[in-house]
């Protein structure tokens, strides 16, 4: 019995996959997750048969699924093997460049001056781990909302959650691209909105306390491990800029005389150039470390090439081996700890946020952003260093922003 429209768009997932029959070799295999695929079963020898892939349902009807099982049925007719003839297609796909990963390496050349070089490369490099190897040869066209799903949820279940929904978001991007340049017919992610369940919140671990900020800071002090990574250690709470932004710095972007560091956007989060105001005990940290690395590129260099920045987890196994738990500091708890204490101190929080480059999206107002509020940001500095300075001795804590007056 001939299938009818009703009973396609009525049949159910259930625990197992099954299969409902049109005819002529048409049928429709019902899947658990509720996806229906159209197939075609022809025979090529004594009870030896082929499947082919005719579509899914609903975006392929069954009236649809019906022409194209007589089309490919005219061609058996005229001796054409329609799965080698399939076959031959995405050959010619691939020989033009229409597969997942020959599309997303021409997406990442296209859009990798958008990101920093630590984000372009960390973006490339799950891709190319997670995706490429399932999905990398296939043609995009081809790509269905349950393959791609299956890679995505591979990702999570190893509890990469987070990874797992910045795959699925660059996927999205990648055939949206596809679409725009008449490579794919759209985008497929659009069907596994809510698919993946976000992570738990998470929070850098910090430290707010002054007494324990105090014992941090005498403990950096007293840290016995590389000179150049003490440095870094002295530095991050003087900046509280981002770990990766401290420790890809470079001599060149130091003004000693003017007492600043800027930034170059490219290496920013928010793709903004940033200042930082050094106080006198941040250019002291600089200026011990001048004669040990001041000949080379980086200021913070790696320990087995000085061609190379200083390791991402440097930072943080250091502050491991001074007795800091994962969940008591981190190398950008230093953030989370200026960011507290300045804002309960007073001062302004365009003064605080600026200084922490948390960016602005409106590009107009963003070139013109990397040195608003400098003076008072410069005084907020050298006063957060006095302060710091206060806590490592152990002596009278005072209000930081009334220490300077206020305002």
């Amino acid at each position: 019995m001939k299938l009818t429209d009703a009973a396609v768009k009525n049949a159910a997932p259930r625990e197992k996959q099954y299969t409902l029959y049109d005819s002529e070799g048409l049928f429709l295999l019902i899947l658990p997750n509720g996806s229906k695929l159209w197939r075609w079963k022809y025979l090529i020898g004594p009870k030896r048969y082929k499947r082919l892939s005719v579509g899914t349902y609903p975006k392929v009807s069954l009236k649809a699924a019906r022409a194209e099982r007589d089309r490919l049925q005219a061609d058996r007719v005229k001796g054409i093997d329609p799965s080698a003839a399939k076959q031959a297609l995405k050959a010619v796909e691939r020989a033009q460049g229409e597969t997942f990963q020959a599309i997303t390496e021409e997406w990442f050349k296209e859009f990798r001056h958008t990101w920093t070089a630590s984000t372009a490369e960390t973006i490339i490099s799950r891709l190319r781990m997670d995706v490429f190897p399932y999905l990398g040869d296939k043609p995009i066209r081809e790509i269905t909302p349950p393959e791609l799903l299956a890679v995505i949820r591979r990702i999570a279940a190893r509890g990469a959650v987070e990874t797992a929904r910045r795959n699925l978001q660059k996927c999205g991007q990648i055939f949206r691209y596809a679409v725009a340049n008449g490579m794919a017919e759209r985008d497929v992610t659009a069907d596994l909105r809510g698919a993946i369940a976000p992570p738990a919140k998470r929070h850098f671990a910090s430290i707010h306390e002054p007494k324990e900020i105090g014992e941090l800071l005498r403990a950096i002090d007293a840290y016995r491990g590389s000179p150049v990574t003490r440095c870094a250690l002295r530095l991050a709470p003087l900046t509280f800029v981002r770990p990766g932004e401290l420790r890809h710095a470079e001599w060149t972007e130091i003004d000693m005389e003017a007492g600043e560091w800027r930034i170059p956007a490219e290496r920013m989060k928010m793709r903004e150039k940033h200042i930082v105001p050094l106080s006198q005990q941040a250019l002291d940290v600089l200026r011990e470390l001048h004669p040990l690395t001041g000949r080379g590129r980086y200021v913070f260099p790696g320990g087995r090439s000085a061609s190379r920045p200083m390791s991402e987890n440097a930072v943080l196994a250091a502050l491991r081996r001074m007795g800091y738990e994962r969940g008591e500091m981190t190398g950008h708890g230093f953030r989370s700890m200026a960011s507290t204490i300045l804002h309960e101190q007073g001062w302004p929080s365009d003064v605080v946020e600026r200084q922490l480059a948390h960016g602005e999206r409106n590009k107009v107002k963003a070139s013109y952003n990397f040195a608003q509020h400098l003076p008072e940001r410069r005084k907020m500095m050298d006063a957060w260093a006095n302060y710091l300075d206060s806590l490592r001795e152990g002596g009278k804590v005072v209000p930081l922003f009334k220490a300077v007056g206020d305002k």
